[in-house]
């Protein structure tokens, strides 16, 4: 089994090395887009019978922003038909509609690299909550497009009480699953990489929809794998193209309040199985007509497939925030449906040292932080940071977010000799936040992110460094899409406190991986660079037209 173990890591090793981009080449790909086989956008079941969810009238009171992360403050709303509509509106929803000339393309409260958007979300209801045309339990995918449920399974109330026996009552479970030939079609045999992003912020996602609303999220960790694809039902034909098949990623269990102390993970597996052997409804749809197959792909998902677990992984104790959040007198659901991917950066907007010291706390694993009690593993995932000057009183240089306070002394032991690991002017004492070396650091950010300038013209940028090849051989090879996941769960977090602060933000994920390691003195596969982020004033263009997600006729339904 040992030996098994050690095979599998080195397939994961060997596809991320070589799914690295370079100065010298990039990692494969056509090269090119085929626009006659861009991927629908939408995955639709034909023959399934749809629920449409009603959308939240934006004239109703809503939980100020400054609260959003403050799990402790709660104003609980009833699992019913309303409230989940709204919980799927703003975590998977359409947020608007661009056209430009003779093209139209759909924008999503989750972002996803390329707005490709490989991620598929589904909802597990134990008992009738929607009214709608079964009378007991449903397993419901979720389609944006329209902003409904298609009904996948229906079955008896009992078996959903069975299955969800450990946790309150109340409770449903959410599921995510990835068509990686969404992301591969542009990205090549890097978008394993992406799509495992996307997981991320749409898992981000889900946590502060389930929080609007007053209620709790928490990811599942020891469901294996082939568990969420048979309660999905992703496991069985019903008209897959086997490019276009769904990979299985996590579940989630909502909860109607605070997450108690002794929450128990575990689901009633003979329920999952009795599910699993129902009537399921519907054909997927065909998402284009020729595909470009890379067997590296698949190769790493089998590679990294996760079995069933005894016991969750669990995130060590963190002290609260740092200080007080800064008044906001902005509303949750108004930054999360306003959050855009800025496609360039002005070079000019200016940001305080305050905000910036906020938004870093904001994606330090706090307690009663409820993204970061969601995640059952410990945070493995540190921020290199490209300080610019337009960042008023920090001094422009290379810094450094240290996110588990014992590993001080590795990364100083293992990063470049001669950085001052100074405390920054004015950072609060809980922000383990470190400068490393001054000096104007524009040209580098740019250049080793692919020599994208919005890298260096907005107020600062960074590397998403994971603790990589330790946190892989010792929570097991299925850890290696969790350390993505961490990745688009900051950045999620990251988005939006660009919006509540008046700028915006957008993730990259193309950077050359080992030049990166070199400004920070990284030598080995010990620490890599999983994502990159940027933050700054935003230089919107104007030739396009923005549109309501949905028909004004279904924008107020109830």
């Amino acid at each position: 089994m040992r030996n098994e173990i050690k095979e599998t890591t080195a397939k994961i090793f060997a596809y991320h090395q070589r799914t690295k981009h370079h100065y010298h080449a990039y990692a494969r790909s056509l090269g090119y887009l085929d626009w006659e086989n861009q991927p629908d956008p939408f995955r639709r079941y034909s023959g399934a019978e749809k629920i449409l969810l009603p959308f939240r009238d934006p004239t109703q009171d809503g939980l100020p922003y400054d609260r959003l992360y403050d799990s402790t403050v709660c104003a609980q709303s009833e699992v019913n038909r309303v409230s989940i509509g709204h919980f799927f509106q703003f975590a998977l929803g359409l947020s608007a509609w661009k056209k430009f000339q003779g093209s139209r393309w759909a924008l999503r409260m989750n972002p996803s690299s390329g707005n490709l958007h490989p991620t598929e979300g589904y909802a597990i209801l134990p008992v009738d909550v929607l009214e709608g045309p079964a009378k007991g339990g449903i397993v419901g995918h979720y389609l944006s497009e329209d902003h409904s449920l298609e009904i996948r399974t229906s079955f008896e109330q009992s078996v959903g009480i069975e299955l969800m026996k450990s946790f309150p009552e109340g409770s449903f479970l959410v599921g995510l699953s990835s068509i990686h030939w969404r992301e591969a079609w542009k990205y090549g045999e890097r978008a394993y990489r992406y799509c495992q992003h996307d997981v991320g912020h749409a898992f981000a996602a889900m946590v502060l929809s389930a929080r609007m609303l007053g209620w709790s999220l928490v990811h599942l960790e020891n469901v294996s794998d082939d568990e969420i694809s048979t309660l999905l039902g992703i496991n069985r034909k019903d008209g897959y193209h086997p490019m276009e098949v769904e990979a299985p990623d996590l579940l989630a269990v909502v909860l109607p309040e605070r997450v108690p102390k002794n929450l128990p993970p575990s689901l009633s597996r003979d329920a999952i199985n009795e599910i699993g052997k129902g009537e399921w409804f519907g054909t997927a749809n065909r998402l284009s007509e020729e595909h470009y197959d890379w067997p590296v792909i698949e190769e790493v998902h089998r590679a990294v497939n996760k079995p069933s677990t005894t016991l969750p992984l669990l995130t060590p104790p963190f002290p609260p925030q740092a200080g007080e959040s800064i008044d906001s007198s902005k509303i949750s659901h108004d930054i999360v449906a306003q959050r855009r991917s800025a496609v360039a950066m002005d070079g000019k907007t200016l940001l305080d040292r305050e905000v910036f010291y906020q938004m870093m706390d904001r994606v330090m694993p706090r307690k009663e932080n409820p993204v970061w009690e969601s995640a059952m593993w410990p945070p493995c995932i540190h921020l290199c940071l490209f300080v610019h000057h337009r960042l008023r009183g920090m001094v422009p240089g290379l810094y450094m977010l240290i996110r588990r306070p014992d590993m001080f002394e590795t990364f100083r032991g293992t990063l470049r000799e001669g950085f001052i690991w100074e405390r920054p002017e004015g950072c609060p004492e809980e922000l383990p936040l470190f400068h490393l070396m001054e000096g104007d650091c524009r040209q580098i950010a740019g250049q080793v992110s692919c020599g994208q300038s919005i890298a260096a013209e907005g107020v600062f940028s960074l590397g998403m460094i994971a603790d990589f090849e330790r946190s892989i051989e010792e929570f097991g090879p299925w850890h290696y899409r969790r350390l993505f996941w961490e990745t688009g769960m900051i950045g999620q977090v990251l988005y939006l406190e660009a919006e509540a602060a008046g700028i915006r933000s957008t993730g990259i994920g193309c950077f050359f991986d080992d030049p990166v390691h070199e400004v920070f003195g990284f030598t080995d596969r010990r620490f890599q660079s999983l994502y990159h982020f940027t933050v700054g004033g935003a230089v919107d263009d104007n030739r396009l037209q923005t549109q309501p997600p949905y028909p004004p006729e279904r924008t107020f339904e109830s």
